[in-house]
Order: C-alpha cells, then structure tokens, then sequence
C-alpha cells in the first residue's frame, strides 16, 4: 500500500552520493577502507566516548556487546519489558536468561526500582533501552549497578543524540550499542556501532569482531569470532548522515513541539520529556485509553492513507518468553495502547496539520 504520508524515509541530502561514489572509484567497498575510521572517530567526537566499532547491524551489536562482557549460560541479565525484541533475543543467544522488568507510567523507560527488586545471585548484567528517544533514569540506574556489581549495557539504538543531564546517552555505561538501520535518526541502511569507554572492552570487542582474528600472526585465529564488519559504503553514508545530525535532531524536536501543540486538545496522551533530559523523538508517540481505540485509530489513518505502527508488544508476553507467567502492567498498557506517528525529520507542518485533522476527525465521529 502506498502511503500519502509514511511513518518514515530517511533523508539522504548530504555527501552521501560523493562519498559513496569515492568508494566506487577507489574499489573500496567492503570493510576495509578509509570511511569506516572517519565515521568512528566521528561517532566517538559526537557522543565524547573514547572507542567505537561499527559492525553490520544494531542487532549484532547488542550481541557483540554481551559476548564481550562474558555474558553466557547460566548468568541473567536484567532488561524491560516493553522494548523491540532485538533487546532481548540477543541476551537469549548468548545462552545467559533475560529477566524482565517493567516500566514507568511517565517516561515509558525501564523502572529502577523493579530493578532492584530483581536482582539475584545469578544477575551478571543490567541493560538499559532508551526507548524512542527519551533517556533512562541515568542515576539509579548507575546506582544499581555499582552498587550490585553489575555491568551496564546501554542500547541506544533509538536514543541517537539523546541526553540525561546535559550527558549523552552511551557514555553512561560498561558499554554501548547504537543501530543506523534505514528509519534510525542517522541512518547507513544497515548498520550498527558498539561503543566503551574501557580499552580492554574495545579491544575484546574488536578482537571478536573479526572472526577472533590473533593480532600479531596474519590468518591465525585464537578465539570463536564473528563476522560483524560494517562495509565502506555503509559507513560512508554514515559520515554524511554524522555531519548534519545535529540539523537532524532539531528538526525531530521541532516536529514534537508541533505535534504536542496540536495535539493538547484531543484525548491523547504524548510522550514528552520529563525531568532533566533531552529527548531526541525517534518516533513521536502517543498513547489512547484503550486496545480497541488503538486499532481504530490506526485503521482510521490508514484509510486516509496516513501510515502508523503499534508501539513495542511487551516481550514477555510473546511466546517463546511467556511460559512463565507474568504480569506488568505499565509496560502492557503501553504496548496496547501506543501508537508511532509519522516521524521523519522532513516531514512539514501542513502534514502534521494533515494528520492531526484525521486524529480530530476520528475523535467527532
């Protein structure tokens, strides 16, 4: 189905075809070539983190970053409900089980507190989701950690640019994990990147990443690696997307502050920023009262060929997580009840203006 107005398209009106078209000239395509240091140099300059590696996807990046903290069979690692799934299989793959938390009414993001109430002998390891855009409560979060002995894993695959008290998310972390795929803030189609401020970590992750290859004997392989290199071309368009991300991320804060003044009057609810954060809105969201409002609203904009999507289903109500019976109740209403609106950075006020009709229009009926 062809949309009138998409949930998202990346915008591509930088350098990405001049440095795409250096890598086709040089026949550097693969992954080996000048851009993929400048676009983690970039990376770290951006976020002020000392090491960076990109690899092939957020996904394997979460993955990487498990396997280099040594998580593995018989560790659990703490991890909210109410995220993408990616969050979770990846703690699952390591063989180490994924214990879920829920989440708070007013940030949507993972509840310290439900932490702390979870933490067990066998915990190894919290992970963090910065969900949508909006941080994590930074300090408790912290706390918890040290406090228990924990490593901190932060995936910030929706939180690119994203700040906890004038902080970036990434750096609060043992380690960090950002995705690029296609409808992320930057983009380079597919693509990932694992950050840390610890040289050890880098240098396990590096190591890891590619197919555990010795570092002072060529073809020599000492440990069971992977194959999660970035290529040339992706982390060339990833240089481009770096180098407007700020304009990016105004206009994403721009395109809420429309949102959330259009909104005020209709029975929705918005996640906006609460307390000292800055949130970069990857997808702006709003909640109904209800399952059945969600799926006729949704319904409603897409005969008006405006295009949506249901916020995260909680993981452990999926089936491979929900043989052993839970309840969490915010993170449920949250993934009943939510709904992603059109979010890209382009996207004008008359399409704002043009959606926000529909919502209203759905609302008199």
């Amino acid at each position: 189905m062809k949309y009138k107005i998409p949930i998202y398209q990346p915008a591509l009106d930088g350098n990405e075809k001049k440095y795409v078209n250096e890598c086709l000239d040089t026949n550097w395509i693969s992954s080996r070539g000048e851009f993929i240091k400048k676009f983690e140099d970039g990376m770290c300059k951006f976020i002020s983190s000392n090491h960076a590696i990109s690899v092939s996807n957020g996904t394997v990046a979460l993955h990487l970053a498990l396997v280099t903290l040594g998580i593995g069979e018989g560790d659990e690692v703490i991890v909210p409900s109410f995220t993408y799934i990616a969050s979770v299989s990846t703690i699952s793959l390591t063989g180490a089980t994924p214990v879920f938390v829920d989440s708070l009414e007013d940030t949507w993001q993972v509840d310290p507190e439900q932490v702390r109430k979870r933490i067990t002998p066998k915990t190894k390891a919290l992970m963090v989701v910065h969900l949508y855009g909006h941080p994590c409560d930074m300090d408790a979060l912290t706390r918890i950690a040290k406090e228990n002995n924990l490593f901190l894993i932060e995936d910030c695959a929706e939180a690119f640019g994203s700040k906890y008290k004038g902080k970036h998310v990434g750096t609060f972390g043992d380690i960090s994990t950002f995705s690029f795929y296609g409808n992320k803030t930057i983009t380079t189609g597919e693509g990932g990147m694992v950050m840390t401020n610890d040289e050890t970590l880098f240098d396990r992750a590096y190591h890891l990443r590619m197919h555990g290859l010795a570092k002072y004997r060529e073809y020599w392989h000492d440990v069971l690696g992977f194959n999660y290199r970035m290529t040339n071309i992706c982390a060339a368009i990833g240089l481009a997307q770096l180098e407007k991300a700020d304009e990016k991320i105004a206009k994403k804060r721009k395109l809420a502050e429309l949102y959330n003044s259009k909104l005020k009057s209709l029975p929705v609810k918005t996640h906006t920023e609460h307390n000292d954060v800055f949130h970069t809105y990857w997808m702006y969201s709003i909640r109904v009262a209800n399952p059945e409002e969600r799926d006729e609203l949704r319904d409603h904009l897409k005969n008006e060929l405006i295009e949506t999507r249901p916020t995260f289903y909680p993981v452990h109500t999926m089936p491979m997580f929900s043989a052993k019976y839970q309840k969490l109740p915010v993170a449920e209403s949250l993934g009943w009840t939510g709904i992603n609106l059109p979010s890209w950075p382009d996207l004008t006020e008359a399409q704002i203006d043009e959606i926000v009709k529909s919502i209203a229009g759905f609302y008199k009926k």
